[in-house]
């Protein structure tokens, strides 16, 4: 099943529960869970859930923002960077909360 986001400037996985592996600023291997993508202005905003054995993949928990800093030839995200600015990371997050609500219960 194809998921559809509510808003025009919004990405959503193509299925549930697709979960992609980062390598952190530490070297260290992460897995995380993509919920979607947001396009504000210039910028795109990925919006992941870190998944381990405790917390698997479409389960809950804190959402992890990073800002797309490269994309292929198909326009698909191929580098993400953790989004330093607050102030810039909690708006995109409140995009993302509003383009999403149909997807994902944000208590």
């Amino acid at each position: 099943m194809v998921r559809e986001g509510s808003a025009p400037n919004f990405c959503p996985p193509t299925e549930e529960g697709v979960a992609i592996t980062l390598v952190d600023e530490k070297g260290e291997q992460v897995e995380l869970e993509f919920l979607g993508l947001v396009l504000k202005g210039e910028s795109s905003f990925g919006f992941f859930f870190p998944i381990d054995d405790e917390h698997p993949a479409t389960s809950s928990g804190e959402v992890v923002v990073l800002e797309v800093t490269e994309v292929d030839e198909e326009g698909q995200p191929v580098s993400f960077e953790l989004v330093d600015d607050e102030v810039i990371a909690a708006e995109a997050y409140a995009d993302f909360q509003v383009a999403a609500k149909d997807l994902y219960d944000f208590a």
